[in-house]
């Protein structure tokens, strides 16, 4: 029996334009029941109806993630309204602002780091009363980098991602303990809004210079890979890379985070 049926599926950050609607609208076309969450209470109406229109299953829930109460509540609502939760998808991110100015910083740990965590914890508890499940973290490509050799300003959202990785593979025990299998992607470039509008205005030796990819990944490459971190039995604690130039791979487990390094 294919196993993406019959789960129900909590997705955050779900009622905008990018990754989060893609990957609610491809769990509902492969039979999943699907919490849309999102605090854009109109974008999350609109992803709730496209599932709908496509013959679906899903109901909307209001969160803002970075509050535990509305975190935990969300969890809730999913038992509550589908009887269970099987998998929780923690995508939901705080607008990135340019520059990540200092007073931003408190925003983007809130909701990309502890919010990813309250949820996670509240749905522990939910899949533990549901019999088992499976987590998906989204981190990025850009916690992984000991350094860069190109201009970067957003160090609070890579210390968020970097956390989510770590967060990922210390819960890998939950798998045998309580059948609970926790995954991370960590993608590069995606083809979303902002950096469509940037790749778009640079030659392709300008990309070439700036460490920027020679083509973006699609939102639905990345439904693609939540559905495999789901659904794979087989996958726990694991974290999967997807250089935008590169195809998917995952880190071997065990693997000290580096590749090389100087003799000091």
């Amino acid at each position: 029996m294919d196993n993406r049926r019959h789960q129900i599926v909590i997705v955050t950050g779900a009622g905008g334009t990018g990754c989060g609607r893609t990957i609610a609208r491809r769990f509902a076309a492969d039979g999943a029941a699907v919490v849309v969450s999102d605090i854009n209470e109109s974008g999350g109406r609109e992803t709730l109806g496209l599932i709908e229109q496509n013959g679906g299953c899903a109901a909307f829930c209001h969160a803002d993630v970075g509050d535990e109460r509305q975190a935990c509540d969300l969890i809730a609502f999913g038992e509550r309204t589908f009887g269970r939760v099987t998998i929780l998808v923690n995508n939901a991110s705080a607008l990135l602002k340019p520059g990540d100015p200092l007073e931003h910083w408190t925003d983007t740990i809130q909701v990309d780091l502890l919010g990813a965590m309250f949820c996670t914890r509240a749905a522990i508890e939910a899949m533990k009363r549901a019999g088992g499940g499976a987590i998906v973290n989204i981190a990025s490509i850009s916690a992984l980098w000991h350094g860069r050799r190109t201009p970067a300003s957003a160090p609070a959202y890579d210390v968020a991602k970097a956390g989510l990785i770590r967060l990922t593979t210390r819960l890998a025990g939950l798998a045998e303990s309580d059948g609970i299998r926790v995954n991370c992607l960590a993608p590069g470039w995606i083809d979303t809004e902002g950096p469509h509008q940037y790749w778009e205005s640079l030659t392709a030796e300008q990309r070439r210079e700036r460490g920027v990819p020679s083509r973006l990944l699609t939102t639905d490459q990345i439904a693609d890979a939540f559905v495999r971190l789901a659904t794979d039995e087989t996958l726990a604690g694991r974290v999967m890379l997807w250089w935008s130039d590169d195809a998917p791979r995952l880190i071997r487990w065990g693997d000290r985070g580096y590749e090389e390094y100087e003799e000091f």
